[in-house]
This record gives C-alpha cells, sequence and structure tokens, in this order.
C-alpha cells in the first residue's frame, strides 16, 4: 500500500520528495487515467494553497478534462485558449501570478487567483497538459516550476515509450 509522506526542508527537497513519492506511485502502471488519478491527489494533497490539479488530455482537436482533484471543472478547452491552451499550443509551461490579467483566461473556478500549467508531449505529440491552481495570488516560484515539470515529466515517462 502507497503511504504518502509529509514533505520537509526547502523548497527544492520538497519538490525532491514529492517527485520520489510520485514515482514509487506510479511504479509499473503504464494506464495514464490511473496514473493521472494517482498524481492528481498526491499533488493536491502535499503542497499548499491548491485549489485544482488535474490533467487535461488532448483527443486529437481540443483539450478535455482528465482526472482531477479540485471544483468541477471546464470539460473542454481549446487549443491557444486560455492558460492551458496556451501551453498545449506553445509547448511552454504557462506560469500566471495574476490569472486576471491573463488575456483569454478562461475562470472555471473564480476562486483561482494564479496558475502553473506544464504542456505534456511524446515528442512531437500533444498529449495533454498538467494543470494546477491557486486561490493565492503568485502561488508559483520558479522551484515551483521546475518542481512540478520534472513531477510531469515523470508521468510521461510512466507511460513507457510508444
Amino acid at each position: 500500500m502507497f503511504q504518502a509522506l509529509s514533505l520537509s526542508g526547502d523548497k527544492p527537497d520538497q519538490y525532491a520528495q514529492l517527485l520520489e513519492q510520485a514515482r514509487g506511485l506510479m511504479h509499473g502502471e503504464r494506464d495514464r487515467t490511473a496514473n493521472a488519478a494517482n498524481l492528481s491527489s498526491l499533488v493536491f494533497h502535499s503542497l499548499p494553497d491548491l485549489n485544482w490539479v488535474g490533467f487535461y488530455f488532448f483527443d486529437g482537436t481540443e483539450l478535455v478534462v482528465g482526472p482531477f482533484q479540485g471544483h468541477p471543472a471546464c470539460v473542454r478547452i481549446a487549443l491557444g485558449r486560455g492558460v492551458c491552451g496556451t501551453a498545449a499550443a506553445t509547448r511552454q509551461t504557462q506560469r500566471v501570478p495574476d490569472v486576471d490579467a491573463f488575456p483569454g483566461h478562461i475562470p472555471c473556478d473564480s476562486a483561482s487567483r494564479s496558475e502553473l500549467v506544464v504542456p505534456l508531449y511524446a515528442g512531437d505529440t500533444l498529449v495533454g497538459v498538467f494543470d494546477l491552481d491557486s486561490p493565492r495570488l503568485d502561488r508559483f516560484d520558479e522551484a515551483d516550476q521546475r518542481g512540478l515539470e520534472a513531477i510531469a515529466q515523470a508521468f510521461m515517462e510512466s507511460m513507457g515509450p510508444d
């Protein structure tokens, strides 16, 4: 049975511990839905000041909500629209200190004030995005971005080469 451990130390240490837990949680499992569900829960319950953690998967046309923790979410997001669609279209992590200042932000949860979205690509193929929202302005910094990008990479690696 998997048991999450409390994180300790500075932020980089905490992300290293969280990454180790994430890899342990996903070890031996290649199903993306199962891993996305467990990873969303692990991150949501491990990091402070989050109100939504989850995945949107690309269906060939648009992003469709996948496993998550938090309030009900927008179901479909067009590429290039909002923070998630922008991350997917640009292939770049979007770290937004104030979502109200982001052009075209899609307010799925009115409590969200900042957001970090990591695009998920397998080579040149868009898989989806890993999305985190916070009710706190400027919640995410460079250490968060690096740590969450590493966790997103571990998620992609869990599916194995195909």
